[in-house]
This record gives C-alpha cells, structure tokens and sequence, in this order.
C-alpha cells in the first residue's frame, strides 16, 4: 500500500485538482466511505455490497504482537498453537474476523475497547494480540514486537467509493491504484490532449518577371534573338556603310 505514491501520480495527471489524504481508525473506513466522508477510501473487507463498490487489492499478513522479552521471540514464526497459555486480547474492533470460539489462547476477563488499547496491554506484559502486520507497525513501541502467524485469519484490503459517486475523478483514482497508465486510464487523466495547431504561415506571391516599362517617346526594343545583334532590324555591314558615306573614288587626270 503506497498512498504517498498514488498521491504524486494524481499531482503529475491532475495538477488543478487538489488530492486530500484523510487517516481514520481502520473499523471507521467504510462508514466515512458510505457517510460520504471521503470519496473512496482503502477499507477492509466485507462491505456493504448493496451501497458501495469495492476493488480488492491484496491480502494482509496476520501477526501476534508481544513483549520484546516474550519467549516467542526466539521463534521465526509462530503457530496458533503456541498460544495456547497467553492471554489474547480480542478488541472491539478486531479485524480478523475472530469470535469467542474461534481466539486461540485464554480470554482476557475483558475485551479492549479498541487495538490502541490492546496494545497498551500488550506493553504492560499482561498478554498478546493478534492483528494485521499494518496495524502491528502502526502502534509500533520500542519495547513491543511481531512475528508472523501461520494458518491464522487474515484481513483483505480493497479500495472502496458509493456506487452512486463513480465520477470520472473517481475512475481516475481507482486508475492510479490499479497502476493503469495515462492512455489506458478512464478518467479525466485519459483525455486526448488536443492537437497543437499548425503555426499558419504566409502564402509567398509568385515572383513576377520584371520588364522595363517604356517611357512616353522612346522607341520600343525588342528582345535580342538569337545569332543577332542586341538591337531589331538586318544588320549592317560596316565596310558598306562606310563606301556608302565616301562615295565613288575620283579619277586622277
């Protein structure tokens, strides 16, 4: 369970839409949830199937805690069994689903108002307590540890929200926790991004191929052709040109 990292990746997909991480005792989850105190909320199951929707995510280890001095220290892990001589605490709000039948052990001559309590008890050496590893590490003390217990009831956790109040932020959520990516979630985080409009750019006017205006009184010139002079009209010889201008030449007497 990482509700830090889920909170992160709403900051990167939803930066407009504030996410507000609220801590209540484990037994008040799904009444906050159906109560309308949060919009969805990891609780433990069962739930109320007929008002709320719920994802299971996984299955918790289930723990005995006890005294650092407690002789179940030396041991890996631990057997229903071995409890048989301890007095085992069974809290109000347990978790695990035990009855009276069902608590290995000796029953303490009263049940605890609430794990807190419990653990209280555990500390001043009068007996143990079984309860989901989270529970265990979050009532930790210096002077108190756990070790695992085989064969015992274990707790599941899912992520719950009010079948009425599926909104897209909502599906957006549960697409966090499910670990779905950008494209492939359903809420707000999976619309398209629109296209970036093309930067529109000026139609270049095709160039014109600039010709001399003619000035009022000259003559016009036409274009050279080829194997003729830059100017119109036969070209002239020279040498008949220049006999035409001289004349015949005179006899001498």
């Amino acid at each position: 369970m990482t509700p830090g990292k889920w909170a992160r990746v709403w900051g990167e997909r939803l930066p407009d839409v504030p996410l507000e991480l609220i801590a209540v005792p484990s037994p008040e989850g799904e009444r906050t949830v159906r109560e309308g105190g949060a919009d969805a909320g990891l609780v433990r199951l069962p739930v109320d199937k007929d008002v709320l929707s719920a994802i299971p995510l996984y299955t918790e280890t289930t723990v005995v805690v006890f005294p650092k001095d407690h002789w179940l220290a030396a041991a890996e892990e631990v057997a229903l069994g071995d409890l048989a001589d301890d007095v085992v605490f069974h809290p109000l709000d347990d978790t695990l689903g035990f009855t009276a039948e069902t608590l290995p052990g000796r029953p303490a001559i009263e049940r605890p108002a609430t794990t807190e309590d419990a653990i209280e008890l555990v500390a001043a050496n009068v007996g143990v307590l079984l309860v989901p590893q989270s529970l265990a590490r979050l009532h930790h003390r210096r002077d108190l540890t756990f070790r695992p217990v085989v064969e015992a009831p274990q707790s599941q956790v899912a992520l719950s929200w009010p079948q009425e109040q599926t909104t897209d932020l909502v599906e957006e959520f549960i697409g966090i926790v499910r670990g779905r990516t950008v494209n492939s979630s359903r809420g707000r985080g999976a619309q398209a991004p629109a296209a970036p409009a093309k930067k529109a750019e000026p139609q270049r006017k095709p160039q014109q191929q600039k010709s001399p205006q003619q000035k009022p009184g000259q003559p016009r010139k036409s274009q050279p052709q080829k194997g003729g002079s830059a100017k119109g009209g036969a070209p002239k010889a020279r040498g008949a040109g220049a006999a035409a201008r001289r004349g015949k030449p005179k006899r001498r007497p």
